[in-house]
């Protein structure tokens, strides 16, 4: 337990003492966030606003980890294992292609980066490869990062994918959560406070998964996760680097983590839910995401339809993602953020109760 709240601590402090650092060089640089100016038009004050501020997020993520386990090797124990580093992989390689995106954004003075074909052809290399190398890499056991099995709380063993079922699903889940974060991530604060609380799902289930392992001796309830003690440190890590993040981006924020923080976040929940196998549990998990992704698609879908069928296209919202359609509506941001991140928690403590019920109903 040591490690993991190590690496907690390290991530909070790393990235709540370096944000104002990027903070002070971005805006030197001049690297401020366009607005759309179809959106609300509170926003358009924001403009100018530094933006990239994922990098810390993504930063102070990797810190933590390290940290802890550098501390991990001083008392004897061993070094970081294949699914913490293919979980980072997956973070930085998302946060990547977000920050090609950002950056094109302020190079052309837009609120449109990379065209869409570029950014999925980005998360396609990322997630395919990540899923590739989640199939391989066994370790003393003979296991492997991930499992070609569909998986709930645990391993479905009725429902085998095949290893292209696996890359396909892989890059399905991967693709969906980080755009979904990338749409919540639309009022200050909002995206990192709720995924915070969903690394913090992550590092407990992960911690639990490491007190009930398969391996050396397979007894009713046990887990067979490979690295969880790793995938605890990488969730726990992400949770202070979010937090000492949100510490800046609260409103009103004085960085946003943009493209570069969504993607990355919404990259490693994908990752955790592969690699501790609980992908479809991340549905109840991001519940607060999944409603904003599904409002963005019921307006789009209803918009198209209505105008095929009447020639005229209806909302379903005043604007779509859902916080905005509240934003018109006349709520304040801050009353949108805070029940926001209460309907975070609530879908959170549903999917803890979900995997605990389980883990409980097993021995």
């Amino acid at each position: 337990m040591k490690p993991i709240f190590i690496a907690a601590v390290f991530a909070l402090l790393t990235s709540i003492l370096c944000t104002p650092m990027v903070v002070v060089y971005f805006r030197r640089r001049g690297f401020g966030q366009e607005i759309r100016d179809d959106g609300p038009q509170t926003h358009l004050i924001k403009r100018g606003t530094p933006t990239m501020g994922g990098v810390a997020i993504v930063g102070s993520t990797v810190v933590g980890y390290v940290i802890a386990h550098v501390i991990i090797a001083i008392r004897g124990g061993g070094g970081p294992n294949a699914s913490g580093l293919l979980a980072l992989f997956l973070m930085v390689g998302l946060g990547t292609v977000g920050f090609i995106d950002d950056l094109i954004k302020i190079r052309r003075q837009r609120s449109l980066g990379l065209r869409a074909r570029a950014k999925f052809l980005g998360q396609l290399i990322v997630g395919v490869t990540f899923a590739i190398l989640a199939l391989h890499l066994p370790d003393k056991y003979g296991r492997h990062p991930a499992s070609t099995h569909l998986s709930y709380v645990r391993d479905i063993g009725a429902i085998t994918l095949g290893s292209v079922g696996f890359v396909i699903l892989a890059y399905l889940i991967i693709s969906a959560t980080s755009n979904a974060v990338n749409l919540t991530d639309g009022l200050d604060g909002l995206a990192a406070g709720a995924a915070a609380m969903v690394f913090g799902g992550f590092a407990l289930i992960s911690f639990l998964q490491y007190r009930n392992p398969c391996e050396p001796t397979f007894h009713q309830g046990c887990y067979q996760v490979r690295d969880s003690l790793d995938l605890a440190l990488v969730a726990a890590s992400a949770l202070g680097a979010c937090f000492g993040f949100l510490w800046w981006n609260a409103p009103p924020a004085q960085i946003f983590m943009g493209d570069t923080g969504s993607l990355a976040l919404g990259g490693l929940m994908a990752g955790l839910a592969i690699l501790t196998r609980t992908e479809l549990l991340l549905v109840a998990l991001g519940g607060l995401f999944a409603a904003v992704t599904v409002s963005s698609i019921l307006q789009t879908g209803w918009f198209k339809f209505t105008r095929i069928r009447t020639g005229t296209g209806r909302r379903v919202f005043r604007m779509a993602p859902l916080h905005h359609h509240f934003e018109l509506a006349g709520w304040e941001p801050v009353t949108i953020i805070v029940r926001f991140w209460i309907m975070g928690g609530m879908a959170v403590a549903f999917g803890m109760a979900l995997f605990y019920a389980d883990f409980i109903g097993n021995g």
